[in-house]
């Protein structure tokens, strides 16, 4: 059976009532490739009143990676970048040494009404990149390339998949891809990657004839192909790549291999030594109550 094991994933309130599913990290399984984070998020109805902006935060060692199905945001960073981020695009932010950035409701949408889903995800950056410079890359729709497979239509948005490139530069051999079936589709998943997992965004569907619940994450063996097939048609994700080189803390925003590390970030951004967002300074999000304590690194 190719697969290894399910992840439920828990709901987590980020504030103000938004709500989203985080897969990665769980206690059976920290990470899968490069990925340390998954969170799910909506579909959710934004109205007038709702306030769901993500105040400015900072982050180290790791990439985030901002995909949309539908809605808005507006990031902006202490680099300076301002990135209206829209459905298909890819947004990769890569922290390295440190950077502080927002999300929020984009000027032009105040005032209505509209649906945001999408997902968040976190690589944790390569042990010889972890202090890197920080950066933005706003990667555009029209820019990620597509291909058919079996009945799936397949957007790569990072990496390498069925002869098709991204133009997303990561930093570590990373797979994403994006892929819709149709009701009654099926596709054969090859071994992609070291560490594969596939996550149903919206409808149930069968690996190699396991029931894949919508929203849980299968984790594939290694070195197996599956075949997926979709009852109902179906809107998946598969993340994966290369397993980390080297196990990895994680506390509130901070990744890194070394816990003294998280400790002085936790340090600088207390003391506002990070940096802040040009145009979005006013207010920013505080350090948790509960300090790092440091727990067992991922691995």
């Amino acid at each position: 059976m190719p697969i290894a094991q399910l992840l439920d994933g828990h709901q987590k309130d980020l504030g103000g009532g938004f709500l989203v599913r985080r897969l990665l990290p769980a206690a059976r399984q920290r990470s899968v490739g490069p990925f340390i984070f998954f969170d799910h998020f909506g579909p959710a109805r934004e109205t007038p009143d709702a306030n769901h902006d993500v105040r400015p935060h900072p982050h180290i060692g790791l990439a985030t990676v901002t995909y949309l199905f539908e809605g808005a945001m507006m990031h902006r960073d202490s680099l300076g970048s301002t990135q209206l981020i829209e459905p298909g695009a890819i947004n990769w932010m890569t922290a390295g040494r440190g950077i502080v950035h927002s999300e929020r409701k984009p000027e032009h949408l105040r005032g209505q009404e509209y649906v945001n889903h999408g997902l968040q995800l976190w690589t944790a950056l390569p042990l010889a990149q972890e202090e890197v410079a920080p950066s933005f890359s706003h990667t555009p729709a029209d820019a990620i390339p597509e291909c058919s497979v079996g009945d799936a239509r397949v957007r790569v948005l990072v990496g390498e998949a069925f002869g098709v490139r991204s133009p997303v530069a990561a930093l570590s051999p990373t797979i994403y891809l994006d892929i819709w079936l149709p009701a009654g589709g099926r596709v054969e998943l090859p071994a992609l990657a070291a560490e594969l997992a596939l996550y149903g965004v919206d409808h149930a569907v069968e690996v190699d004839g396991t029931a894949l619940p919508e929203k849980v994450m299968a984790v594939l063996e290694p070195g197996k192909p599956s075949v997926v097939f979709a009852p109902s048609g179906a809107r998946l994700v598969v993340v994966g790549g290369a397993p980390l080189d080297a196990p990895r803390h994680m506390w509130w925003n901070f990744v890194s291999s070394r816990k003294e590390r998280i400790l002085q970030a936790s340090e600088d951004w207390e003391a506002m030594r990070m940096g802040t967002v040009p145009g979005d300074d006013q207010e920013f999000i505080p350090l948790p109550p509960t300090r790092f304590t440091p727990p067992e690194p991922i691995s």
